[in-house]
Formats: C-alpha cells, structure tokens, sequence
C-alpha cells in the first residue's frame, strides 16, 4: 500500500464508501423508510382514535343525560302501575282538602301502542273552595292525569263542610311493558319409520 499512487487511495476510499453504503447505509434507509411509513400510519391511526373517543365521549354524554331524562319523566309516565301508592296518594290529596271520598273505583288498565291508560272513577263531597284546592294540589302531582266526565252538583242537605258532590274520572298513564317476543319452537326430528 506505500507504493500506490495518489489515486489509488482514493479508489480505495470510494471502494469503502461504497461498500458502506450498499451493506450498511442502504439498508438502514430503507428500515428507517419503513420505520417512518409505519410512524405515520401508527399517528393517522392514533389520530383517528382520538377522533372516535371525542365522539364516543360526546355519544356517552348523551346517553346519561337522556337517561337522567328519562329517570325524571319515569316520575310523570313511570314503567309500571303503582296501584298502592297512587291509591293513598289520591286520597292524601282529598283528605288534605277536606273532601270525603264517596267512591274511588280504579278501573282496569287500557292497552294502547307503547302505553296504558288506567281510569279511576271518583266522587267527593266537600265544599266548592275545598274541591278547588284539590284539583290545585292535584295539577302540581308529579304523575300525568287527566280529568274526564266532570260533573259538579250542589247537595240537597248543604252543611259548613259540605255543600256541592262532584264526579269525574282521572286518568293516570304508565309505559307499558313490552311484551316478551316467543321463543322459536324447535324442530322435532323427523323419526324414522
């Protein structure tokens, strides 16, 4: 190697160099090639995570306050009948509005598409500012009701406490429980003859 001349060192050096390149620094850039393709498409798709967990946030968000909703609108159409507690409560209203109950006759439950009407025939007798503060009380319950056939008359015997009777038919709403979906029968293998 002392003998070569001037050129020959620098054949040499390229022969190096380019045996570095091709064994050692070409395949390090196609790894590194290959390592940033696979960076880019790893942070698109991180990308696209946090796209979808912002919406999947949003979405879940949604569904507690439409829950929360529907908690508090079960108050008003609950999802199913509560007979007992309707019952006392009626007659807490009319008792705390100094009326007498002369009948309270719930009747049975009318199905419609996704809810049921349950009417409940009633009559007091009290006085007319006393019925007054009942159907107050009653317009502020937390159950729906409505009020049909309404029918107010003065009473032949009048007291203090008791001067008019009155009729009508309330009206209370719940849910109706969706009906189980039958399970299919099964097939009876055909037996053999």
């Amino acid at each position: 190697m002392k003998n070569w001349p001037w050129y020959g060192y620098l054949v040499f050096a390229v022969l190096i160099f380019a045996l570095a390149y091709f064994f050692y620094f070409k395949p390090e850039g196609a790894k590194l090639k290959a390592l940033t393709a696979e960076r880019i498409k790893v942070e698109g798709e991180v990308k696209n995570l946090k796209e979808k967990k912002r919406e999947l946030d949003k979405i879940e968000a949604d569904i507690a306050a439409m829950t929360a909703k529907l908690k508090t609108l079960e108050v008003n159409i609950p999802q199913q009948k509560e007979t007992a507690d309707i019952l006392r409560q009626i007659q807490a209203l009319a008792y705390d509005s100094r009326l007498d109950v002369l009948r309270f006759a719930p009747g049975g439950q009318i199905s419609k598409e996704f809810y049921a009407e349950w009417p409940i025939p009633i009559q007091v007798s009290g006085s007319y500012h006393n019925l007054g503060v009942f159907f107050d009380k009653l317009s502020k319950f937390a159950r729906v009701f409505t009020i049909e056939n309404f029918s107010i008359k003065s009473l032949s015997r009048q007291t203090d406490l008791s001067t008019v009777s009155a009729n009508w038919t309330a009206k209370t709403y719940f849910f109706a429980e969706p009906a189980a979906a039958p399970a299919p029968a099964k097939k009876q293998p055909a037996r053999k003859k």
